[in-house]
């Protein structure tokens, strides 16, 4: 009877934890510099100097902060959303969890699943601190600028979506993915490069520029939507470009990966005809503008 009982404990509750993949960093970090410093790239600069000065500039390198209105709308998150529907539990902005912010988090801050709630009453405190001063705009933005989409979200994080087929991202934390294996990668961190299937498919850059409605959260929000757009517009009509194809190869921008912001990208996705017609005896001139969207998704995302 003892062993029929410590079997069914054994199968129900210890058994599926020993099967869980266990993901980088088990351990939740408790701030924003711990959490930071768990996603520390800088290693990655004494090799990859070019790479990495194109992603310093980069929207990814402040994907908390944005323009400045990406930390913006964190505040009006909460205070418009979360704090204003009656079933979030969050009545003010103390409230917020790591669970309520993940539905902005899953694209800006993924990383942000290994967190405690400390860390995003952090980020909050940061975003609502008062703007008077060049230098207030400055403070915040370096802070919230730690935390980003960087080299370790695309090369290790989030580098195997098909975990079933390609197997879960490994423990070791000397590993990264990229295009090709490299046994002895020269970097004292990360001394391996396993070959990853998708690092140069859309699919890659579908986990967070999405399909619509994150419809896993309690309350879907609906804000990237270009990947969809690209599979159901673009694909489906013998399109055949990836995302790198245009937004890192065309230009020769690469890990700066521009977007409806740059000259060249807007150029390239927007086909403008203009024509006019005037009537000097009136004083008058009619206008007629035409414009195509020549990109492979509806923009901008998000």
């Amino acid at each position: 009877m003892r062993f029929l009982k410590f079997f069914l404990v054994f199968v129900c509750f210890i058994l599926p934890l020993l099967c869980q993949p266990v993901s980088a960093g088990t351990k939740k970090a408790k701030s924003i510099d711990e959490l930071a410093a768990r996603y520390d790239c800088s290693s990655c600069k004494e090799c990859h100097e070019e790479i990495y000065e194109q992603w310093e500039k980069s929207m990814h390198s402040r994907s908390l902060f944005g323009t400045g209105r990406t930390a913006a709308t964190i505040v009006t998150t909460i205070t418009k959303g979360l704090m204003t529907w009656p079933y979030s539990g969050v009545k003010k902005p103390k409230d917020v969890k790591v669970k309520h912010f993940m539905m902005c988090a899953k694209c800006h801050l993924p990383q942000l699943a290994e967190a405690e709630d400390s860390v995003i009453q952090e980020i909050i405190k940061i975003a609502f601190m008062k703007v008077r001063t060049k230098a207030d705009f400055h403070k915040r933005r370096e802070i919230l600028s730690k935390l980003n989409i960087n080299c370790l979200i695309c090369h290790r994080r989030n580098a195997i979506v098909h975990k079933w087929v390609d197997g879960y991202p490994e423990k070791e934390k000397g590993v990264l993915y990229g295009t090709r294996d490299v046994e002895e990668h020269e970097d004292e961190v990360y001394t391996r490069v396993k070959k990853n299937p998708i690092m140069g498919e859309s699919i890659l850059c579908g986990q967070c520029h999405g399909l619509g409605p994150n419809f896993e959260f309690d309350n879907p929000s609906q804000c990237a939507s270009a990947y969809g757009s690209y599979l159901f517009n673009y694909i489906s009509r013998g399109g055949s470009e990836t995302c790198q194809s245009c937004h890192m190869k065309k230009f020769h921008k690469g890990h700066l990966m521009p977007a409806y912001r740059d000259i060249d990208m807007a150029k390239a996705a927007v086909e403008m005809d203009v024509d006019v017609a005037s009537y000097p005896a009136h004083k008058l001139a009619m206008v007629e503008v035409k414009m195509t969207n020549k990109a492979g998704h509806n923009f901008p995302d998000g």
